[in-house]
C-alpha cells in the first residue's frame, strides 16, 4: 500500500476519533436527559420521560442564574471589545524595544491564574469600597478577556495594507473617516469573532467569578453548587437546550455567510 494512500486513510480514522471523543460525552447528556432515572446517567434506563423538562422550568434559581450569567457576559463584551480593539490598535503602531514590553504587560492578565484574578479584584475593589456583584465580576472577566480580544484584532491587524490609510489621509480624509470606513470594515470580522469568543469565555468562567460574584450567583457556579449537593437530569436539559440553540445559531450564520459569498460572486 502507498504511503499516500496510508496517510489518507489515517488522517479520516483520526478525524473519525476526534469527533467521536468530542461529541460522545455530549450525547450521553442528552441521551441521560431522556432517562427516567433521578440521577443524570444513561444506564441504567429506566424508561424515556419529559419530565426533566419541565424541572428545569421550575427552577427559578437555575434561571436567575442563567440570566446573571447572560448580563455579565454582555458587560463584558461592551467593556472587554473596545479595550482589546484599543490595545491592538496601539500595539500595531508602537516600534523598538518597548513593543515586547507593553505586548508582555498587556498578556499577563490573560497568563495569570484565574484565582488570583478574582482575589486580587476582590481585595483591590474592596479597599475602595466596592463589594461583589454582577459589576465587580465584570470588571474581574474583563480584565484577562479583553487580551483575547486584543490578540485576534492583532492577528488581523498585521495582514492590513498601511498605504491604503496613507493614501486617504493624501487625498484629505480625516483619522476618523479613514478609521470609519477603512481600517474598520476590514477589522469587522475580527471584531465579530473577538466578541463571540469574549461571550463565551465570560459565560462559562468559573474560578475567576467564584471570588467576586458576591451573592448574585451565575450558572457555572450554581451547577457547581449543585454538584455537591445533589445533581439532577434537569442540569442536562439545560446543556441540552444551550446546544441546540448554539447549533440552530451556527446554522443560521453559515447559511447567511454563504448567501453574502455568492452575492459577492453574482455582483462580480
Amino acid at each position: 500500500m502507498r504511503s499516500d494512500v496510508i496517510m489518507k486513510y489515517g488522517i479520516r480514522f483520526y478525524i473519525g476519533v476526534f469527533f467521536l471523543y468530542l461529541f460522545t460525552p455530549l450525547i450521553v447528556m442528552g441521551l441521560a436527559t431522556f432517562n427516567d432515572s433521578r440521577f443524570p446517567t444513561v444506564s441504567p434506563w429506566k424508561g424515556g420521560t419529559l419530565k426533566w423538562f419541565e424541572a428545569l422550568a421550575q427552577d427559578g434559581a437555575m434561571w436567575v442564574a442563567l440570566g446573571n450569567s447572560v448580563i455579565v457576559a454582555v458587560g463584558v463584551l461592551v467593556v472587554a471589545v473596545p479595550i482589546g480593539v484599543s490595545c491592538a490598535l496601539f500595539l500595531s503602531t508602537v516600534e523598538g524595544k518597548g513593543k515586547t514590553f507593553l505586548y508582555s504587560l498587556m498578556m499577563s492578565p490573560l497568563l495569570t491564574p484565574g484565582v488570583i484574578v478574582g482575589i486580587s479584584t476582590l481585595i483591590f475593589w474592596r479597599g475602595m469600597s466596592v463589594s461583589g456583584g454582577i459589576a465587580l465580576t465584570v470588571i474581574a472577566q474583563t480584565t484577562f478577556i479583553a487580551a483575547y480580544v486584543m490578540l485576534m484584532v492583532l492577528a488581523r491587524l498585521q495582514r492590513f495594507d498601511r498605504t491604503l490609510e496613507n493614501a486617504a489621509l493624501s487625498l484629505g480624509a480625516t483619522q476618523w473617516q479613514t478609521f470609519r470606513r477603512i481600517l474598520l470594515p476590514y477589522l469587522k470580522p475580527a471584531i465579530f469573532s473577538a466578541a463571540a469568543i469574549a461571550f463565551l469565555q465570560s459565560f462559562e468562567n468559573y474560578n475567576t467569578t467564584l471570588f467576586v460574584k458576591g451573592y448574585d450567583t451565575t450558572l457555572t457556579v450554581y451547577i457547581a453548587s449543585k454538584v455537591r449537593t445533589g445533581l439532577t437530569p434537569a442540569v442536562n436539559a439545560l446543556g441540552l437546550v444551550l446546544i441546540a440553540i448554539t447549533v440552530v445559531l451556527a446554522v443560521v450564520y453559515e447559511m447567511k455567510r454563504r448567501s453574502e459569498q455568492k452575492s459577492k460572486r453574482e455582483a462580480l
